[in-house]
C-alpha cells in the first residue's frame, strides 16, 4: 500500500512554513482525514492549523472541503474493498469495515444536521441583518405605542 502522506515538494516546506504549509496540510488532510498527521506533514502544530482555520475564512472553507474529500475517499475505499473482496490492510490486519461505515454514517448525519446551520457571511452582512431586526422592533414598538395612545381611556 502506498504511503498515505504525500511527499514533501521541497526543502523550503519544512524549514519555513510561512503560508506554504497550508497546501501541504490540506493535501495530507484529504488523504488521512487526520489533523495531527496533516499538521506534522506540514511542519506546523495542530494548534497553528486550528488558529489559521479560525482566522482565515478561505482556509476554513478549504479545510472543510479537504475533510469532505477525505470522507469521499474513505467511502470509495470501502466500496472498492467490498467489491474486490479485499479484506486485509497492507500490514496484514483485517480492514475494519464496521468502524469505517459507522464513521461515514456519523459524518453524513453531522453534515445533514449542520447543512442548514452553517453560512459563510461577512461581518457587514451580520451587521446589516442586526440593523434590519432592530428597525423592525422599533417599528413594532411605534405601532404598539400609537395603538395604545389611540385607545379611549
Amino acid at each position: 500500500m502506498a504511503d498515505p502522506v504525500p511527499a514533501r515538494s521541497s526543502r523550503s516546506d519544512t524549514t519555513t512554513p510561512g503560508r506554504h504549509w497550508r497546501k501541504r496540510f490540506l493535501e495530507t488532510l484529504v488523504v488521512t482525514s487526520n489533523v495531527a498527521l496533516a499538521a506534522d506533514a506540514a511542519c506546523v502544530t495542530p494548534a497553528r492549523a486550528h488558529h489559521a482555520r479560525r482566522a482565515e475564512p478561505d482556509f476554513a472553507r478549504a479545510w472543510q472541503a479537504a475533510m469532505a474529500d477525505g470522507y469521499i475517499n474513505l467511502e470509495l475505499e470501502v466500496i472498492r474493498r467490498l467489491r474486490e473482496g479485499d479484506l486485509m490492510t497492507a500490514n496484514g490486519d483485517r480492514f475494519d469495515f464496521a468502524n469505517a461505515i459507522r464513521l461515514l454514517a456519523t459524518q453524513r448525519e453531522t453534515q445533514t444536521r449542520g447543512a442548514g446551520q452553517v453560512r459563510d457571511v461577512s461581518a457587514a452582512e451580520v451587521r446589516a441583518s442586526i440593523d434590519r431586526k432592530i428597525e423592525d422592533i422599533r417599528r413594532r414598538m411605534a405601532r404598539q405605542k400609537a395603538a395604545a395612545e389611540s385607545k379611549p381611556a
